[in-house]
């Protein structure tokens, strides 16, 4: 992975600890290092990751948009590298063309043999201009719904990794019917003859996330987002104004927290002190490790079974009391 610097606002202490430090390290070095030196960075050190913990505890929803969006956080191709063996891309839709917003194939993981489908958004210019920034036209949907289907007729499981901040929603992307292939999709996925885990691993904007996040398993990363729209996006309708963007992010509870309450996601995804971006081979393993134990899970459950309880953890969502809203108003 390549490293991009990028210092978000909220992360200021750490950085500034960060460099006292190095600082330090260096004077150690010139002075042959003193067990003095020595002990203040043991000291620093541990300072630095209980700062750490303590800062990444109490973000705020905007800040939390910030970690999913970091340029240095996992994307989909970091993981098929960490996470998977054998990974062999499939490409197409037979139809149009080859969307790099969407990442297809076949790969092992332990012991299973799965299909991947995952969202990419690409490290610099060239690689985001060819992912079109993580937003999928409606081939690359048409090309994971191909894959899908050649998964349940092979029994194997699927494996969906979810960042996008949103389909593509530009002219050509509608006159190829964006929003009618985003609905087909989720209802193959809802009637899919396979297990199904979906994860959103960074940003899960809009149809563009839900169009492959139908699963028998949904989980989030710890510092990702799951949303209807993006904050600046409600903030334009709502307050007519992207400034209000942080408001936007409170109301939306769209955190991994507020989601799991609200029985939209089944588990978080602990990420490691300071974010994904700070040590994508923890959080790597993090993933696989829930991976791993939730196809244990649902290899064991008969089809017919699996298949029904699918559609009725999606038929439930949203819905809410007349009786219970008139209370409350």
């Amino acid at each position: 992975m390549s490293q991009v610097e990028q210092r978000l606002a909220f992360e200021k202490p750490i950085f500034e600890l960060e460099t006292r430090i190095e600082m330090l390290k260096k004077d150690a070095l010139q002075a042959g290092a003193a067990v003095e030196l020595r002990e203040e960075i043991a000291r620093l050190r541990k300072n630095l990751l209980q700062l750490q913990k303590e800062i990444y505890a109490t973000l705020k929803p905007w800040e939390t948009v910030e970690v999913a969006r970091h340029p240095n956080r996992p994307q989909t191709v970091d993981y098929l590298e960490m996470v998977f063996d054998e990974f062999v891309e499939l490409h197409g839709d037979r139809f149009f063309g080859d969307d790099q917003a969407i990442r297809t194939g076949w790969a092992k993981l332990d012991e299973f043999r799965v299909m991947v489908i995952g969202q990419q958004k690409g490290r610099n210019l060239r690689e985001r201009q060819l992912c079109n920034f993580g937003c999928p036209h409606p081939e690359g949907y048409r090309k994971a719904i191909r894959v899908m289907r050649l998964a349940a007729k092979f029994h194997l499981p699927i494996i969906s990794l979810i960042d996008t901040p949103g389909a593509f929603p530009g002219v050509a992307s509608e006159e190829r019917g964006v929003a009618s292939i985003i609905a087909e999709l989720m209802f193959e996925m809802s009637i899919l003859q396979t297990q199904i885990v979906c994860v959103v691993i960074g940003e899960g904007g809009s149809g563009g996330a839900i169009g492959i996040g139908v699963g028998d398993r949904v989980a989030m990363m710890e510092h990702s987002y799951y949303s209807v729209i993006s904050p600046e996006g409600c903030a334009g309708i709502l307050w007519k104004g992207h400034e209000h963007k942080n408001k936007a992010a409170d109301a939306l509870k769209m955190r991994s927290g507020d989601l799991l309450h609200l029985g939209v996601i089944e588990e978080v995804i602990e990420e490691p002190v300071g974010g994904a971006h700070r040590d994508p081979h923890l959080a790597a393993s993090r993933l696989k490790h829930y991976l791993r134990s939730n196809l244990k899970e649902l290899v064991k459950v008969p089809i017919e079974t699996l298949v029904l309880n699918r559609y009725n953890r999606f038929r439930k969502l949203g819905v809410f009391s007349e009786k219970n809203l008139a209370s409350n108003e």
